[in-house]
């Protein structure tokens, strides 16, 4: 099977490094559209993407995600036409409300109306991209007579946006560009798809979901406990998709891994993910197991799934077995 479009996001468990070497291989790749850099309080994102601008040629650059309370719309418009300037016009802005644990414990700022925020802060990035002098007098964000110093590339940067909840989902179809989807069990994630077509037909919208993957044919089963370590660390932290994953249909196991977790950390925590939570949410094992899935996935209506990269043994063998792979 040969996927005809999808994007890698390459996160913390690979030093920046190796990130540098996997956007390079990857870009070599037919069938690669994008690569995407997370942000939560390890690598800065934007900075990451400016480095892989300047040795890859045609793939797409995204942050996914950076939040909206950490950066005024300004600063992430600043940042994202100097990368489209470097990268010859392939940036896409994935923006996120993050969580109010990253938001208040690590940048010291309240986390309060996500959605209201969001609204701006889309608002305020449109205005300022197309180059032209802005006022805008919001509640949460103003911008008094300025123009952005050096001339967009283009007056319309593609944002994506992150979102869990049918607000956000509602809200996304409306003023992006695309959606980006993240562990959302199989058949919700078939409902959501279908809704969002629906909300965003005649228009060009994208479906972005990143799928958590690990592979290898020499030892499949270390590949599922590479997978089972990263969804049960995003299940014990994450607030949101703790509290999403146990409304649709694994809330023992949400339960049991979050418990173990806060009692003896993510390895431990692992352990209590199931068959068929995994099944439902991730790829991993050999390369014809991922295949298989990644078909399964591809049939819900995502039109572009972005396999996070989990490496198993060394990150460059790894990823050029998943590049093989797909």
């Amino acid at each position: 099977m040969s996927v005809q479009k999808l994007g890698y996001s390459l996160g913390p468990l690979l030093s920046m490094k190796e990130v540098l070497k996997c956007a390079k291989m990857a870009d070599h790749q037919a069938n690669v559209d994008s690569l995407w850099v997370p942000e939560s309080w390890g690598r800065e994102s934007f900075s990451t993407l400016g480095a892989m601008s300047q040795i890859t040629k045609k793939v797409r650059l995204g942050t996914s995600i950076v939040n909206i309370y950490s950066r005024t719309p300004a600063t992430v418009a600043m940042a994202a036409t100097t990368l489209d300037m470097l990268s010859n016009k392939r940036i896409i802005i994935g923006l996120g409300a993050s969580t109010a644990s990253i938001v208040e414990n690590w940048h010291g700022v309240p986390f309060n109306r996500p959605a209201s925020r969001m609204k701006e802060y889309i608002n305020c990035l449109r205005l300022i991209n197309k180059g032209e002098n802005v006022k805008y007098n919001g509640e949460f964000f103003k911008i008094n007579n300025f123009k952005i110093l050096h001339t967009p590339q283009r007056t319309h940067i593609p944002i994506f946006m992150a979102a869990v909840n049918k607000k956000m989902i509602s809200m996304a179809s409306e003023l992006a560009d695309g959606a980006l989807l993240y562990l959302r069990p199989f058949e919700e994630l078939k409902k959501t798809a279908s809704k969002l077509k629906q909300a965003t037909k005649g228009k060009s919208f994208e479906i972005g979901c990143s799928l958590i993957c690990a592979i290898s044919n020499k030892d499949p089963d270390r590949a599922r406990d590479r997978a089972a370590k990263t969804l049960a660390f995003y299940v014990a932290v994450g607030k949101y998709y703790s509290k999403f994953l146990a409304e649709n249909g694994f809330k023992i196991e949400v339960e049991e891994i979050s418990a173990e977790y806060r009692k003896a950390g993510v390895d431990s925590a692992a352990k209590f993910v199931s068959d068929r939570m995994l099944s439902s949410l991730v790829i991993c094992g050999s390369s014809e197991d991922c295949r298989e899935s990644l078909s399964k996935f591809l049939t819900t209506g995502i039109t572009l799934p972005i396999i996070q990269f989990n490496p198993v043994g060394g990150s460059e063998s790894s990823f050029k077995e998943m590049l093989s792979t797909f």
